[in-house]
């Protein structure tokens, strides 16, 4: 049986990812420091810091995994300094170190981020950087780290998950869903630019299918893991809505949106992080997202089992089952 060691397993994507993973016989470890979202999966949780490597060294050591999928991460973008995110690069490091001292271990899947490059630009290679967030950084330091490290036990890749969303969702679209699944939900302006989103259990999907391709598919590559149909937050949410039993989307002006995410700009500066909008969000809502390389993902993984109205209307249910909505 093979068997897959996730680190950060207890969170959003770990979640869905485990589920998969238990579905096609895959014995699963998740080394974690939060307990799982999902009750059921507490059978395969441990409790471990990937900054305290001998703790990581040794629960590898124990479970034998052939497998290894990275996804633990400090992902907010609250981060000041690349200190901020040492989980992000020493964890990483303590990870390689690990899984050099781990013979049985024959595939590494090293989650990185998109946002190793800023949303408008497409990278001319796998090693083609440019961050605008400190989280963003990080993420290309990590993957500086994995690519200098030299010969790890079997094969590695790295992924870079666009923007994922889906059952047990979390940062930064368990606002947005759920304020249209309860008709809060107001659509800014009239622009609406098309995206590139990732609904979760497509992302899994993809991960399973890296995880069994042939070692020279994916050595030392680069895999963007999104959905390959663009779509529009204004088609999102109307969908959302659709399906929620919601209200229909309203529309307010430009100048309002940017009105308020000035005045969220002015709360962030006093200490409120949860603002409900500021410039970086409003200004994230209307860029387009798709210039990012998927032909390589395309080829490996071929279609992908859900479509977004799919992926709304289980993640709708999932809300209902969890009492979030009506």
């Amino acid at each position: 049986m093979k068997r897959v060691f996730l680190t950060g397993g207890s969170g959003f994507i770990g979640t869905n990812l485990i589920a998969r993973l238990r579905d096609n016989d895959y014995d699963v470890l998740n080394a974690d420091t939060q307990p799982p979202r999902n009750p059921a999966q507490k059978q395969f949780h441990k409790h471990v810091d990937i900054l305290d490597a001998d703790a990581l060294k040794t629960a590898l050591a124990e479970f034998t995994p052939t497998h290894v999928v990275h996804l633990a991460a400090r992902t907010d973008l609250d981060g000041k300094t690349l200190e901020d995110y040492r989980v992000n690069t020493d964890g990483t490091r303590n990870l390689i170190q690990a899984i050099e001292a781990t013979p049985s271990v024959t595939r590494t899947i090293f989650t990185s981020t998109k946002l190793v490059c800023q949303p408008s630009y497409f990278p001319k290679d796998d090693r083609d950087v440019c961050p605008n967030t400190v989280y963003g950084q990080s993420k290309a330091d990590m993957e500086t780290l994995i690519r200098s490290a030299g010969e790890l036990t079997g094969s590695w890749c790295i992924a870079r998950p666009s923007s994922i969303w889906g059952p047990w969702y979390s940062i930064p679209y368990h606002r947005f869903i759920l304020s249209v699944a309860r008709g809060r939900y107001v659509h800014p302006g009239r622009c609406n630019p098309p995206k590139s989103f990732g609904y979760v259990e497509n992302y899994a999907f993809q991960t399973l299918k890296l995880l069994e391709a042939p070692d020279e598919a994916i050595q030392g590559k680069v895999f963007y893991l999104s959905d390959y149909d663009e779509f529009t937050i204004r088609a999102w949410a109307d969908e959302i809505a659709s399906a929620a039993g919601g209200k229909r989307i309203r529309t307010i002006p430009s100048r309002m949106m940017r009105l308020m995410a000035m005045m969220g700009d002015a709360c962030k500066l006093l200490g409120w992080k949860a603002v409900p909008m500021s410039s970086f969000r409003l200004n994230n809502m209307w860029s387009d997202t798709t210039r990012i390389p998927l032909d390589n993902t395309k080829t490996l993984t071929g279609p992908l089992p859900y479509s977004m109205k799919d992926g709304v209307r289980r993640t709708v249910e999932w809300m209902r089952g969890e009492g979030l909505i009506q």
